[in-house]
């Protein structure tokens, strides 16, 4: 019989596959002997039954009850007994983090008997009906489907009857009168009765968790954080402890270091009289973590204890939920915590340092998404800004956009193309696509801990919480600071996540620290460099010393070669030699293939041999004898010839005037002439070199003097001359001889010793196929990955990400734009085909990637597995593809072998 569910005496943290995060983590304090409150977890091999079927697995119930039995045998009581009854939590936990985006019901067990028991065993009679309306809260929302604003009103309303904005003024009769209006909201908006039957609670509160894994907003997250939709979540049943009971009781949220910089200290929010979730939701303002050492001097200093053995254990920063019931403090759950990619680079460092983990476990502490947040702008600390707020600095940034103040009119506006800061009272999880949306999130409740802080460092948006000097109202859609300043919906303002600062208006932006280090303007070793540029030396460092793949850089001129080199590249995977023929020289490209005899034709390619030539040795001499990979000409067509549109109309308007242009007809006649209803498919790359006689060789001849030009000056050229579009080896084959003679020619003109390979750029499904006959005429293969995926989709990339990709998003047919990380099972399936065939052919097949999914994290590790020699992108992603090469090679357990 499959095992269903485990005590969290049979647990461990390795088991977060089978027990999810919370439960593998619950297990894992228990067994440390640490204060966690009894429980048991049932498996996400049973939330995929239910997922799949529709219904639990059969041998779910009995198994249920057995852990039920042991677990009131272990506490003295039964669950919902009406004389001091046993009450439960029910909580989600999937084995990667989604903070709020499942569901959770705690004082499972309540009902119109038990809450006397409850009162009568706390002696707190407030504490039992404040308890019971949570549950039916909580309960007709996730469980039941009631609308959450139904119940905010009526607590609303109950606060004002008794004139107060506390929650904490409301006594036992004002809580006892809420149950029953609650009771009455679940009864007219679900059609039943709130349930009585304590066990009866728990079975549905445990569908509603297993449900919930498929709920929109959980979806949603997935797919921002990629998170496989197949995992499920477990369930987490655990005997309830009290952090309402009063002013010696009360619930936090605790970090071993702060997440938001990384540095050592006791970070985390406390609130008394409370129970977790008014933590979470950021609904009253906490206090430090500090404090709770004068509020209860015990509970605190077994915490710290706590907190020190836990990071010790785990590794790292540990982000712990604790409760304290009349003094007595409990452990509610523990996980590495999220933390801000600046943290992330301190605190992989610190570790390091302090002997608790290798370089290499600290390479893959970090990833490329991280760093790249690290490069992001920040605001210039000499611009004059008006500050109206300042909030705590919950994730960092520099964000500006117009205020928006909720999530649908953020996502509405960001599709059309407007920055928008998100302005909430507290965050929710039904905010999360406005979330997602806007630049940045700014709150005027909750903490560090609160739900806006903790999806927004996941996410990497900037975040300011708990401005609580700002009045947002978001009825009248409108935001007043204490300065009597009044934002209005669509009014500028610009958020700083790293200070907590807020101001009217656009702040100017300047570059980041770490993108000076990396363009040599600021060492690590310099008095002004700070400890996240030396945290980002070391671990750049060590990532280089680790990784397998070289990384190039894509550069079409000298400056962007220069620019590459100090970001680190080892060469130029794919200089374009389309972008050399734009401005002034784009004339010439015209009348080139115009060109109606071949006198013409020459007379233009000679005008272009010498521009060409002066471009490669400016780009040859910037990389200092490192590779270029040059590709030949690969413009559609229409890039170059005047617009069809433009011209008829000009044509037009003279024939209605009486006038005739001869020039403008006879243009028009050849544009007509060479039209294509779909360009990117027609007359380009290989074809163009074959169609229009002398191009490519007079491409081929620049490139070789411009190389003899160098080696004549004491340096070194070391070329790979690129043909694009080859979908034939026979293609391949008649511009490889062409070129060959030219390059022969020129070596034996100049005596210069030329070092050039020919190869191919490997981006149309039958290149991809045939790729075993195509390498006998390459040297080398670049993979070109943004015309390889449109050619196997069938996909425009101008035209389809605008047209339906954000549906595809919404639908799950993609997790992400097959354009931003490699489709693996498509795309990718090509690569490796070509890879094994092409190496089958040729053994020493240098083998590329110059699609800009050379700098996607992801891509990276793919490449890496595949077998690659190298990966090219921008020169801003060169250091994220170093990093992530790294981390590709370490996880692979590869050797650097260059």
């Amino acid at each position: 019989m499959p095992k269903f569910v485990y005590d969290f005496t049979e647990g461990n943290k390795d088991l977060k596959d089978l027990l999810g995060g919370k439960g593998a983590n619950l297990a894992e304090m228990t067994n440390l002997g640490l204060p966690v409150p009894p429980g048991f977890t049932i498996t996400t091999d049973a939330c995929r039954v239910y997922l799949e079927h529709g219904q639990e697995p059969p041998e779910l119930r009995d198994q249920v009850s057995q852990y039920l039995d042991a677990l009131e045998a272990k506490m003295g009581k039964k669950l919902g007994q009406p004389d001091g009854p046993l009450l439960v939590s029910v909580r989600s936990g999937a084995k990667f983090s989604m903070p709020g985006m499942m569901d959770t019901v705690l004082n499972i067990g309540l009902n119109d008997d038990s809450v006397r028991g409850l009162a009568a065993q706390a002696d707190n009679e407030r504490f039992a009906w404040d308890s019971y309306r949570r549950l039916i809260q909580m309960f007709g929302k996730t469980v039941l489907g009631v609308d959450g604003e139904l119940f905010e009103h009526a607590l609303d309303e109950a606060k004002s009857t008794k004139g107060t904005h506390n929650d904490l003024d409301l006594d036992a009769d004002d809580l006892r009168g809420l149950v029953e209006a609650f009771k009455v909201i679940v009864e007219k908006e679900a059609g039943r009765a709130f349930p009585q039957d304590p066990r009866e609670q728990m079975d549905l509160a445990i569908r509603a968790v297993f449900t919930s894994w498929n709920g929109e907003r959980a979806k949603l997250y997935r797919r921002q954080e990629r998170i496989p939709n197949d995992l499920g979540t477990a369930v987490n049943i655990c005997s309830m402890v009290f952090g309402n009971l009063g002013m010696d009781s009360g619930t936090g949220v605790a970090f071993t270091r702060d997440p938001a910089t990384g540095q050592t200290g006791v970070y985390g929010d406390y609130l008394q009289n409370a129970q977790g979730e008014d933590v979470v939701a950021g609904i009253r303002n906490t206090v430090p973590l500090q404090e709770l050492e004068q509020i209860d001097e015990s509970s605190y200093a077994e915490l710290t204890a706590i907190m020190a053995k836990l990071e010790e254990h785990y590794r790292d920063l540990c982000d712990i939920e604790f409760t304290i019931e009349r003094g007595k403090l409990w452990m509610l759950q523990t996980r590495i915590g999220k933390r801000t990619a600046a943290a992330a680079f301190r605190i992989a460092v610190q570790l390091v340092d302090e002997g608790r983990i290798s370089p290499d476990e600290a390479v893959q502490r970090v990833n490329g998404a991280q760093l790249a947040q690290l490069m992001f702008p920040r605001f210039d600390e000499n611009a004059k800004a008006e500050k109206i707020a300042k909030g705590m600095n919950a994730s960092p940034g520099a964000a500006s956009g117009k205020a928006v103040f909720d999530s649908y009119t953020a996502v509405k506006w960001s599709r059309s193309g407007e920055k928008v800061i998100l302005i909430r009272r507290e965050t929710n999880p039904d905010d999360l696509n406005g979330m997602i949306a806007a630049q940045g999130i700014l709150t005027s409740r909750g903490g560090k801990t609160s739900h806006a802080a903790v999806v927004a460092r996941g996410m990497g948006k900037t975040c300011v919480c708990g401005a609580e000097t700002l009045d947002v109202d978001t009825k009248r859609r409108r935001m007043t600071a204490p300065n009597g300043v009044v934002v209005e919906e669509g009014d500028v303002i610009s958020i700083d996540g790293t200070s907590g600062a807020v101001y009217i208006g656009e702040v100017p932006v300047v570059s980041s620290p770490v993108v000076e280090y990396f363009e040599g303007r600021l060492g690590a070793d310099s008095p002004s460099a700070d400890d996240l540029v030396r945290a980002v030396h070391r671990i750049m460092t060590w990532s280089d010393e680790r990784r397998r793949l070289y990384v190039r850089a894509n550069a079409d001129t000298a400056e962007d070669a220069a620019r590459a080199r100090r970001f680190g590249a080892q060469g130029i995977g794919l200089c374009r030699t389309e972008h050399m023929f734009l401005g002034e020289r784009r004339a010439l490209v015209e009348r080139l293939i115009l060109a109606e005899d071949e006198a013409e034709r020459e007379a233009a390619l000679a005008e272009l041999l010498p521009m060409q030539r002066d471009d490669f040795v400016a780009i040859f001499t910037a990389m200092g004898g490192l590779p270029v990979t040059v590709r030949l000409l690969d413009p559609p067509l229409h890039e170059f010839l005047p617009d069809i549109t433009e011209l008829s109309v000009r044509v037009a308007v003279a024939e209605a005037r009486g006038e005739t242009n001869e020039g403008d007809l006879r243009l028009l006649q050849a544009v007509h002439k060479m039209h294509e209803a779909n360009p990117m498919l027609g007359l380009r790359g290989v074809r163009l070199g074959l169609v229009i006689p002398g191009l490519f060789i007079m491409q081929v001849r620049a490139i070789a003097e411009a190389a003899a030009q160098v080696a004549k000056a004491g340096g070194v050229a070391r070329v790979e001359i690129m043909v694009p579009l080859v979908g034939a080896v026979q293609e391949l084959e008649i511009i490889r001889e062409e070129a060959q003679t030219v390059l022969d020619e020129v070596k034996s003109r100049t005596g210069a010793d030329i070092r050039a390979l020919i190869g191919t750029m490997i981006e149309l499904p039958r290149a991809a196929l045939t790729a075993g006959q195509i390498a006998e005429a390459a040297q080398f293969f670049s993979f070109g990955t943004n015309d390889l995926t449109q050619t196997t989709w069938g996909f425009s990339r101008d035209d389809v990400e605008g047209a339906f990709f954000s549906a595809y998003l919404d639908r799950g047919i993609f997790g992400v734009s097959p354009f931003e990380t490699i489709d693996r099972d498509g795309v990718g399936k090509l690569v490796r085909i070509a890879t094994e065939e092409g190496r089958r052919t040729r053994p020493e097949l240098k083998l590329g990637v110059c699609g800009e999914h050379g700098g996607d994290p992801e891509s990276v590790h793919f490449f890496n597995a595949v077998g690659l020699d190298y990966v090219s992108c921008s020169p801003f992603r060169v250091p994220v593809a170093r990093l992530e090469a790294a981390r590709a090679a370490i996880e692979s357990g590869e050797s650097d072998s260059r």
